[in-house]
């Protein structure tokens, strides 16, 4: 008989919760867009790092720098969520942009009679869709370790 590995199991729960937290916290950063970055669903922008060659800098041109510093932080998280969300199969990646990253927060039932699929099947893709995405972060969360 040959041996086998036991590999970590999943905790659903708190990886789903992990995986909230990031779309939600891409609404934050979404909120702070300028009209004219808004993304479609991949973004083509990318942003010039800062060049921090003097020593010296002026209170304004040291917001500017962490100005720079945040935007860019915020576009690489965004690019990492538009990476992630474009894995999905057709009808996850439908519900998760209805869901959270479009204007408004969407509303299940909606969503859900929008896609043409019935209740049930519905929560079961959201599931799978939020499991997928934790992978393409890197942020599931297994049992036996501390939730995020």
């Amino acid at each position: 008989m040959g041996r086998y590995i036991e590999l970590p199991q999943i905790n659903d729960k708190a990886t789903k919760k992990s995986v909230e937290l990031a779309l939600y916290q891409y609404r934050n950063f979404m909120i702070t867009l300028p009209m004219d970055m808004m993304p479609k669903v991949t973004p083509s922008y990318s942003l010039v790092p800062p060049s921090n060659t003097n020593g010296f800098h002026s209170s304004t041109e040291d917001v500017a720098i962490e100005r720079m510093e945040y935007e860019e932080k915020r576009n690489a998280f965004m690019n990492e969520i538009h990476e992630a969300v474009n894995t999905l199969k057709e009808k996850e990646r439908a519900i998760i942009i209805k869901k959270y990253m479009e204007d408004g927060i969407g509303y299940d039932p909606d969503i859900y009679s929008e896609i043409g699929v019935g209740k049930t099947k519905y929560y079961i893709l959201k599931g799978e869709a939020m499991l997928r995405l934790a992978f393409a972060l890197k942020i599931e969360v297994y049992k036996g370790k501390k939730e995020a």
